[in-house]
């Protein structure tokens, strides 16, 4: 009977009645797919021979404009209301240079220590640290 308690107490925390645990999923999904046209871009752009910093810059964008949107709509919507708009995109934006920078460091990096090809496996890695971060600034910062 304890377990069954504890249980449905938990269920009732504040944290996860904001929908910590949905929104947590939605931004895996949403981020899967950002990750995929941001890693997409950048692999493309530097196969053709672009430097990594600048591929990496074009992914990003590409990666954030499909991510802000969904993020907007999907993950961080309430009652079926897109949260949206440009005060929005301006905080998303604080948010999002200080993390691109920090991306094209390590992807730019990864670049010339390692080479192109291992650079092309780095991002993935970079963009997924970076994204447990960002989830909790965006949630706090961007879509409140």
């Amino acid at each position: 009977m304890i377990p069954r308690l504890r249980r449905h107490r938990l269920l009732k925390h504040p944290v996860l009645q904001r929908g910590l645990l949905r929104e947590g999923g939605s931004f895996v999904v949403v981020g899967a797919a950002q990750l995929l046209v941001d890693w997409l871009v950048f692999v493309a752009l530097t196969a053709a021979g672009v430097p990594a910093a600048p591929g990496n810059l074009a992914g990003r964008v590409c990666g954030a404009l499909l991510g802000f949107w969904l993020n907007g709509r999907v993950t961080f919507a309430q009652a079926g209301v897109a949260r949206l708009g440009w005060p929005r995109f301006g905080r998303f934006l604080l948010v999002w240079i200080p993390l691109t920078l920090v991306s094209t460091l390590l992807v730019s990096g990864a670049a010339s220590a390692l080479g192109l090809h291992l650079a092309w496996l780095a991002k993935p890695l970079v963009e997924g640290l970076l994204a447990v971060v960002a989830f909790f600034l965006w949630r706090h910062v961007v879509y409140r």
